[in-house]
């Protein structure tokens, strides 16, 4: 049996959820069981309640706001738990139409990817003012290089995911999961596709950012971090070999001119190319540091994901466990009833 579960981040969406939801799929292609779940982050309306009276059949609540990335990294949790085979992860704000929920699922349904990324068409896309498409179009290109992926919507919020995707992806950032996860998955091999999609005005201001600016900064910390940790060596040897042979030229500098006997007054250039080379040897041994740890990583992450799928084994064998308990259970009581008519 096939379960999808559409997972949706909300922070105050009790306005709009109803009709977000009133557009979700119901059956699709594939797929046996649908269901639904709301991660409130934090709300101060009723966002909550507005779920459960239109029957979301899991929710979970933060106290307090957590921030997109939490959200999406327990919301994947949960569906885990609740044995999705297919996770589909979307906006509370109607963004995204709800009826291309068909598209990204069928290349995971058929296996012919691990993560599907929903295209918004950002080049043309008549919902995107010309700035924010040539800033994400920027911003895709470098995580399309850093990812070794061919996705053209990097930070498109809409995807599908298969079990097995879901369990080797460990959210690490608080900001956003959508370049984090494409790095990760790119670092593992996953199959990645992109399917164009289609969108809706925006009905309200983005809630992960207060202003361009910080976006920009927040995104490029984001990359940078996600990129290193699973590029360590690549990046302390390129940075080390950089300052090496900026810190040769001054040392070839004054070597020159110790040759033709001018030695002396030109201390300063020996100086500071030998902290320039001390820097350099440094960094690139930490590099190999940042590369034993990275190794450590996947041992841990291997280590982590045969521990998930040993306790989804046992958690199956309970709910087996009790299911044949009140089957046992019931059939005693009809028994007893029988017996006493």
């Amino acid at each position: 049996m096939t379960k999808l579960i559409i997972q949706i981040p909300c922070l105050n969406e009790a306005e709009v959820l109803p009709d977000t939801l009133a557009k979700l799929p119901r059956s699709l292609p594939g797929v046996d069981v649908i269901e639904y779940l709301i991660i409130d982050d934090g709300s101060s309306d009723d966002t909550s309640g507005v779920a459960r009276r239109w029957g979301v059949h899991h929710i979970v609540r933060h106290r307090g706001n957590r921030g997109l990335a939490e959200a999406f990294r327990n919301g994947i949790d949960k569906c885990l738990a609740e044995g999705a085979n297919i996770i589909v992860n979307t906006d509370a704000d109607g963004q995204y139409a709800g009826e291309d929920i068909a598209q990204i699922v069928a290349p995971v349904v058929a296996g012919e990817a691990d993560i599907v990324i929903g295209d918004r068409s950002v080049a043309d896309n008549a919902h995107f003012s010309p700035f924010k498409r040539l800033l994400q179009r920027l911003g895709s290109t470098v995580v399309r290089t850093l990812s070794a992926t061919d996705i053209t919507d990097a930070v498109s919020g809409f995807r599908a995911i298969s079990r097995d995707a879901a369990q080797r992806i460990n959210i690490t950032t608080d900001f956003s999961y959508t370049t984090d996860m494409l790095i990760q998955a790119g670092r593992k091999r996953l199959a990645i596709l992109s399917v164009p999609i289609r969108t809706n005005a925006a009905t309200r201001p983005s809630r992960l950012f207060k202003s361009i600016p910080r976006f920009i900064m927040n995104t490029g910390v984001t990359i940078t971090r996600a990129y290193t940790t699973f590029n360590a060596l690549r990046v302390f040897v390129l940075l080390g070999s950089a300052l090496t042979l900026i810190g040769l030229m001054p040392m070839a500098r004054f070597l020159w001119f110790f040759i033709i006997g001018q030695g002396d007054g030109h201390i300063q250039s020996l100086v500071i190319g030998g902290a320039l080379l001390t820097v350099g040897v440094l960094v690139t041994t930490l590099g190999i540091l940042a590369d034993l740890i990275a190794t450590n990583r996947k041992l841990m992450e291997a280590s982590m994901l045969k521990l998930r799928r040993i306790e989804e084994k046992l958690e199956a064998a309970d709910r087996a466990s009790d299911q044949a308990q009140a089957s046992i259970t019931a059939s005693a009581t009809q028994t007893i009833h029988s017996k006493a008519s």
